[in-house]
């Protein structure tokens, strides 16, 4: 018998896309791509990125053609994560004994799982609007750190639409309190290094590392390079940096509780010296802007946990 007023059929929302998150068959890296066509590489060694590709498929990261991907060294290029020392330590300092730039980028790291924003719930809606990617270390995971202190690490990695960013928490698990610098290495691909320009640390004052640390004062211009530059500018972290090919917008980066801001490139002899950097002229196309906290020393009391990180925008 037909009814004279039927009721209404509940609408079924279309089901939306959501990121893919894969390991490689030899469990040495980890692969997430949006629905939207962005990807990000993560390898478990150093736990460093080493690929973000904008929906495009542009590569926004450097990586080196000579870079060592299978453990045997830390990797050149992408963004590696310098941890608990920055540069070579001191042999005074309780971080003497570790290689230049810690242990973090080269130590394999665990991967502790993935998790999703959802996006719009409008019918255009493109699927989940990023995901992130968390990584694991502690003391515990190393058979000889090299240094006394016990530590817990978690690194998040999260892929957006148009951005990544990159955040670390140590957590001091030990009674002793201690001291330790961050910073994350990051390597910008750019198309021409001589039609670059980095903006936003006009008023900041730097220590030139070419010229042995010496204090220079603001430049009161935007960066230009034509030569070997090894400078770590101290800037408000509320401060953005800029990153410009030909005076149009490539990248904004962003900081949170990271003061410190290291703008390097090899030039030609230098990149000649490294066995691993390649091609020969590929610091043409590369900029490093290293969001960190490496002019002084932080303290980490027992118990506690100390939390930064960066966002870089692909523009």
């Amino acid at each position: 018998m037909d009814r004279a007023k039927k009721p209404a059929a509940i609408p079924v929302s279309p089901i939306q896309p959501t990121p893919q998150v894969s390991i490689s068959d030899d469990n040495s890296r980890v692969t997430a791509n949006l629905p939207t066509g962005q990807q990000l590489q993560v390898l478990l060694y150093g736990a460093t990125v080493i690929s973000w590709k904008s929906a495009n498929g542009k590569e926004n990261l450097f990586l080196s053609s000579k870079a060592h991907l299978d453990g045997s060294k830390p990797v050149r290029g992408g963004i590696p994560l310098v941890f608990p020392v920055f540069g070579p330590p001191r042999s005074d300092h309780p971080t003497g004994r570790l290689p230049q730039h810690g242990f973090a980028r080269n130590s394999r790291w665990e991967y502790l799982g993935k998790s999703s924003s959802e996006s719009s719930t409008l019918p255009n809606s493109k699927g989940d609007a990023s995901v992130k990617l968390d990584f694991g270390l502690s003391n515990s995971m190393l058979s000889d750190s090299k240094w006394d202190y016990e530590f817990n690490l978690t690194y998040s990695v999260t892929l957006s639409q148009d951005s990544l960013e990159t955040s670390l928490a140590v957590r001091n698990t030990g009674t002793s309190n201690y001291e330790f610098q961050v910073l994350f290495h990051t390597y910008l691909a750019i198309d021409s290094i001589t039609e670059t320009t980095v903006s936003g640390l006009e008023k900041a004052a730097f220590k030139d590392k070419v010229q042995g640390g010496k204090e220079v004062e603001p430049a009161g211009k935007p960066i230009s390079i034509g030569s070997e530059t090894d400078r770590v500018y101290t800037a408000a972290p509320e401060q953005a940096i800029k990153i410009l090919e030909k005076g149009k917008d490539r990248y904004e980066l962003t900081r949170d509780m990271l003061s410190d801001v290291v703008v390097w490139n090899p030039w030609l002899e230098k990149a000649k010296g490294m066995a691993d950097f390649g091609p020969e002229d590929g610091y043409k196309k590369m900029v490093c802007v290293e969001a960190g906290s490496v002019n002084a020393w932080n303290t980490l009391d027992a118990g506690d946990t100390w939390e930064g990180g960066q966002r870089i925008k692909a523009l």
